[in-house]
């Protein structure tokens, strides 16, 4: 028996130094240990595997602990240079780790990377929250914000500071130790929440669902181009010879628009709108009531009426009930509008003996006819002008007619996927300014939507600029054989859309961490909503549509159809986005935080407020991922809000003659890179020198 008890031991201490050896030689090796050896400072993409993703989260968690320590026991009187600056600067190898980590399960994930997911999320909120809620922390953040008037601090200072000390107030500092403990066991639980929600509906766009279509006349209606792509993701999906539609809009949308059997558009659409309420395994349904409950929970404990009072606390509108207030100026119009459009639809039904009353699935298959015998302008008229290289460069045009700026492709950057395109980003005197990754096309890997991230902010070190690393990622058509992919109009605007974004992340220039380029939620949206203007004017199209098979510039003739008709289905269109912002404010505002079944809480929420059966909001309940794994909870009506922003500013370049306005453009330029360093309606009404006018929102979309 000793004998055996000898062997054994010696075995685990065996198996104990090979594991050691294993680890030191991950670390060793660990790309995210060492500063990169890549253009720029990019992460090297090829060097980083799963491996190493753990050990660089725990140890970034570890150090950023010692420098809260080192901060925490440092003597003397707390200072903005020995307390504010060294939290602020805190935690740069966790956040080097975090963001490519997150970003790649976001674009390019798998199951083990998702699996890995839900170990690092409870580490990373548990860290968190132990900062948060360090005691002697904030107490030395409180005193250099109880004095920051007598200290000397310059402008930029004395925002960082209060901005840091309301994140600690925010994040639960004030609370008594037991209600410190109960936020921590929430925090914790939503963060798993969240992460399921995500995951379920990345499986039930990407790998639930397919309609598949063996019949070549059911085919009919759709364009050369569509069906070409279906049959090459039926050939990806083992089903070489039939037509394969999936979930992903370029894919679902054409099919809508221009499939004559009416059954099958039904079956493809109610496929998208029953993601994550399908009563299987990636059911969200169970997920939204815990996490409704929970939040109220949160918004409770922190003191305020429910959760959309303490998130909207710290946007522009101040409260639930001045969004409530916004929303509705919008709905009545809007939702008169849309029944008009309804109106003339059904005619059409109508007079081609349709003998059915229009539905939801309908929509979009009779819009496109109406648009067609409203404005002669058929979308697939339009598309061969804007393939994806042409409205890349549009995007490029307009940024450098704007700021100056250029981009360069770059193939000696890494990338973390074949299809990512890199580009560095130069000012106009040929200065760096940034990388900007391009990643277009749809994957079982990605999530749906479109989004921009960073895997690295702008920041300084030293007094030294450190310039951002920006990331577009959409999920756009796809070339279908020989053809290039060809964009509808909504993924032009789209992509100009996400530009703006990436454009105020590569201008962003603030001295520090906290403050570059925060801005309200109710405010971010404004830089890429303000781009989408250009995208349709006739002078930047003429810049870059052009036909993907002779070089014609887009006729003058399609210009003015597309001038016309801009105002189009905007009833529709406004009434799906309110309804879905409608619905978010009514889940963080509940009378009844416990919610027991969600199809009806949706369904007699937007029923109070007269919705149309023919119009679902925009994102049903149940793959609502902006407010349930995203981070607009009560927050989806910004999108609406920025519009108000961006419709009056791109006034003031419309009212001066010149789109591209250089005066205008430096001030623009100004409230980008300042962006944080204010208040938002305070930087807004710096470029615009007036608050902005809800009118110029509504008649730009024809709801006056």
């Amino acid at each position: 028996m000793r004998k055996l008890t000898i062997v054994f031991v010696g075995l685990v201490l065996t198996l104990g130094a090979a594991a050691q050896k294993k680890e030191n030689s991950i670390n060793r090796n660990n790309p995210f240990f060492n500063d990169y050896k890549t253009p720029f400072q990019v992460p090297p993409f090829d060097d980083i595997k799963q491996e190493h993703f753990l050990p660089a989260i725990e140890e970034g968690i570890r150090q950023q602990s010692s420098e809260i320590e080192l901060i925490v026991t440092r003597r003397g009187v707390p200072t903005f240079n020995n307390t504010v600056l060294p939290y602020d600067n805190s935690g740069e190898l966790l956040d080097k780790v975090s963001k490519v980590f997150s970003n790649l399960n976001g674009a390019n994930t798998n199951p083990d990377l998702q699996k890995l997911a839900s170990e690092i999320s409870p580490k990373l909120t548990n860290h968190h929250d132990n900062i948060a809620l360090n005691p002697k922390l904030f107490k030395k953040i409180k005193s250099v914000y109880d004095h920051r008037a007598t200290r000397g601090l310059n402008a930029d200072q004395l925002r960082v500071v209060e901005k840091i000390y309301n994140d600690f107030v925010r994040g639960g500092a004030n609370l008594t130790s037991n209600g410190k403990k109960k936020l921590r066991t929430l925090n914790e639980e939503l963060s798993k929440l969240s992460l399921q929600f995500g995951e379920n509906i990345l499986a039930e766009t990407n790998k639930n669902f397919r309609l598949v279509i063996d019949n070549k006349n059911d085919l009919d209606g759709l364009p050369a181009d569509v069906v070409e792509a279906a049959a090459i993701q039926a050939g990806k999906d083992n089903m070489a010879g039939k037509w394969s539609f999936t979930l992903q809009k370029p894919s679902m949308l054409p099919f809508l628009q221009y499939a004559k059997n009416r059954n099958l558009r039904e079956k493809l659409y109610r496929g998208y709108n029953m993601r994550g309420d399908n009563d299987n395994i990636f059911d969200n349904k169970e997920i939204i009531k815990k996490i409704v409950q929970l939040r109220d929970e949160k918004g409770k404990l922190m003191g305020y009426q429910n959760f959309a009072a303490f998130v909207v606390d710290e946007n522009m509108a101040k409260t639930p009930e001045t969004v409530d207030a916004f929303l509705q100026k919008l709905w009545v119009p809007a939702l008169g509008r849309a029944k008009s459009e309804l109106r003339e639809m059904q005619s059409i039904v109508d007079k081609e003996g349709g003998n059915f009353e229009l539905q939801s699935w309908d929509w979009w298959f009779y819009a496109e006819k109406l648009r067609k015998a409203k404005y002669d302008l058929d979308e697939s008229e339009i598309k061969p002008y804007f393939s994806l290289e042409n409205v890349q460069n549009g995007i490029f045009y307009v940024a450098n007619k704007l700021y100056g700026i250029t981009f360069v492709n770059r193939n000696d950057i890494p990338i973390y996927n074949s299809e990512v395109i890199p580009f560095e980003v130069k000012e106009a005197d040929g200065s760096h300014l940034g990388v900007l990754y391009l990643d277009f096309h749809p994957r079982d890997g990605k999530r749906a939507g479109a989004w921009c991230t960073t895997y690295r902010t702008q920041k300084y070190r030293d007094g030294k600029k450190i310039a951002p690393v920006v990331s577009m990622v959409m999920n756009f058509t796809r070339p279908a054989g020989g053809t290039p992919a060809l964009l509808s109009f909504d993924e032009v605007t789209t992509m100009f859309h996400e530009f703006g974004h990436a454009l105020h992340r590569l201008l962003q220039d603030q001295p520090y961490d906290r403050t570059a380029g925060d801005v309200p939620r109710d405010f971010v949206e404004l830089p890429s909503q303000i781009m989408e203007n250009w995208a349709s004017e006739p002078e930047v199209l003429k810049a870059y549509a052009r036909h993907y098979q002779t070089g014609e510039i887009i006729p003058e003739a399609l210009i003015s159809k597309i001038e016309k008709s801009r105002q189009f289905n905007q009833g529709f269109e406004t009434v799906e986005l309110l309804a879905a912002s409608m619905l978010d404010l009514k889940y963080h505002t509940p009378v009844n935080p416990k919610i027991t079944d969600i199809r009806a809480f949706e369904n007699e929420s937007l029923a109070k407020e007269g919705l149309i059966p023919e119009i679902l909001p925009r994102y049903r309940s149940t793959y609502f991922s902006h407010i349930f794994s995203g981070g607009y909870s009560a927050g989806y009506y910004v999108y609406l809000w920025a519009a108000v922003l961006d419709a009056d500013a791109f006034n003031a370049f419309k009212e001066s003659g010149d789109l591209f306005n250089p005066a205008l453009a430096a001030k623009f330029r100004e409230l980008l890179t300042k962006s944080g360093s204010d208040e938002g309606m305070t930087i807004y009404t710096k470029f615009r020198g007036k608050a902005p006018d809800i009118k110029s929102l509504l008649q730009r979309r024809g709801l006056e």
